[in-house]
């Protein structure tokens, strides 16, 4: 599978993000996932699609996703707008927080925004869903997708807008037994730990990324970029990290 995050598309095609055009900056990422080939069965979109809170800036989501020819899970971020984005991503290729069987895998897409609020809470409603998805299904392993931090990384601004519940969050991870690793965005750079027996990454965003272990606000100039995981049949998860030079 493949993970793709933060790409902050605008309705105009020529919508900037501090310095950088993110339609050309996606499109790069997408046209270097289609001349790699390399095989993937689904593509993990985790938040912050659009960044204009526009109908429009989803339609060229689903415009610019489609030539790929792959199932889309995609979770909301705190620049999205789930009005919005659950009414125009509507294409077959498109599944809005849902939870696929893949093999003998279970991926989970969680929504973990709050409407107004850059940081995230995975509410009562959604954690009991994912309890009882993780507790109902008789998939071996389990991934879960959402757009917050469940951890600290190490950057104090970025902490203070992470999963406010992380600690709950991961307990629950935990708790049930089967779940491998949780991926997932929002914080702009590459991050890989572990929590009890549960693998936590973060990709960078598809657009401009931020600086990594800084105390305020402050960008980097690595390029745009995705990650590629094959999920292992014994429950690990093989990872790599595609830097896209635009």
């Amino acid at each position: 599978m493949l993970h793709i995050t933060d790409p902050h598309l605008f309705a105009d095609s020529e919508g900037n993000l501090r310095g950088t055009n993110t339609r050309a900056s996606l499109q790069a990422v997408l046209d270097h996932i289609s001349t790699e080939a390399w095989p993937a069965d689904l593509v993990a979109l985790t938040g912050d699609l659009i960044q204009d809170d526009s109908r429009d800036a989803y339609k060229r989501v689903a415009n610019m996703f489609e030539p790929l020819g792959l199932p889309v899970l995609c979770v909301p971020g705190n620049h999205d707008v789930r009005k919005y984005m659950k009414e125009q991503l509507q294409t077959p290729r498109f599944r809005y927080c849902a939870a696929n069987r893949y093999g003998n895998w279970l991926i989970v897409g969680i929504d973990s925004c709050v409407t107004g609020q850059a940081g995230g809470t995975v509410g009562k409603d959604e954690m009991q869903r994912l309890r009882n998805l993780l507790g109902d299904t008789d998939a071996e392993h389990a991934l879960v997708c959402l757009h917050h931090p469940p951890l600290p990384v190490g950057s104090r601004w970025l902490d203070t807008v992470g999963l406010e519940n992380g600690d709950e969050f991961l307990d629950l991870l935990a708790a049930c037994g089967n779940v491998r690793m949780a991926i997932f965005g929002h914080v702009h750079q590459a991050f890989d730990s572990m929590h009890a027996e549960v693998r936590i990454v973060g990709t960078p965003s598809t657009c401009r990324q931020f600086a990594v272990m800084s105390d305020e606000f402050a960008l980097d100039d690595n390029p745009p970029a995705y990650r590629r995981l094959e999920l292992q049949g014994n429950g690990s998860v093989k990872t790599q990290l595609i830097w896209v030079d635009k």
